[in-house]
């Protein structure tokens, strides 16, 4: 294993050649930065796809609350009359 080397003294060659010249190696800390998380960015693209059909969804709702009001405002004026025909056969 990566970690029962570098416990044991041996260093990969790609990090030998990053050490400076002259330094203890067996006094070497070599520090691995963790592997990369993909959870936030995952989640932030959910929620911003979720917020986006919320929203789309609540503007179609307003629309036809708002086209369902004018329609029965110029029908009770007077204005206007829609009437749905259906042909019998």
């Amino acid at each position: 294993m990566p970690e029962d080397q570098l416990r044991a003294g041996h260093i990969p060659a790609d990090l030998y050649r990053q050490i400076p010249p002259g330094a203890d190696v067996h006094r070497l800390v070599i520090v691995q930065g963790a592997p990369r998380s993909y959870k936030g960015p995952i989640v932030l693209t959910l929620v911003i796809a979720a917020g986006a059909i919320t929203v789309l969804l609540v503007v179609a709702y307003v629309v036809q609350v708002i086209a369902a009001a004018a329609v029965a405002v110029i029908s009770a004026s007077g204005g206007i009359s829609y009437t749905i025909n259906r042909r019998h056969k």
